[in-house]
């Protein structure tokens, strides 16, 4: 099963990547939404994990696509800011199922991905 990651900040995605793949996964990491998208186009993807905040691009036009054009990917939201703590980032985006901080372990990161992937 294919792992999407969109993450601006290449150093924590690779973090992020590696412990994914130790659980076996296939990981592909994007750094901008123009790449993500060009993945989604291409390749079946059964978890998004996308930051909320990207330097080039918008999380919600990723997940828009990804909801369109794979209705059944699930995105795990992760962000370093405070939006959507509310938890009404459910309400906006339909394939959201979880929204976790930036700083958290990557092994419980890795645990929430795992889990959705298996009811992908």
């Amino acid at each position: 099963m294919l792992v999407l990651i969109v993450e601006s900040n290449e150093n924590l995605g690779r973090i992020w990547l590696r412990h994914l793949e130790r659980l076996g996964f296939d990981v592909t990491l994007a750094t901008t939404q123009k790449q993500a998208i060009d993945i989604l186009r291409e390749k079946d993807v059964a978890v998004i994990v996308l930051d909320l905040v990207l330097e080039d691009g918008s999380a919600f036009a990723i997940a828009d696509f990804a909801s369109y054009r794979q209705p059944d990917a699930r995105v795990v939201f992760v962000t370093n800011t405070t939006f959507f703590s509310d938890g009404s980032i459910f309400q906006h985006i339909p394939n959201a199922c979880a929204f976790l901080q930036s700083e958290t372990p990557p092994q419980d990161l890795a645990a929430m991905v795992q889990h959705y992937a298996t009811h992908h």
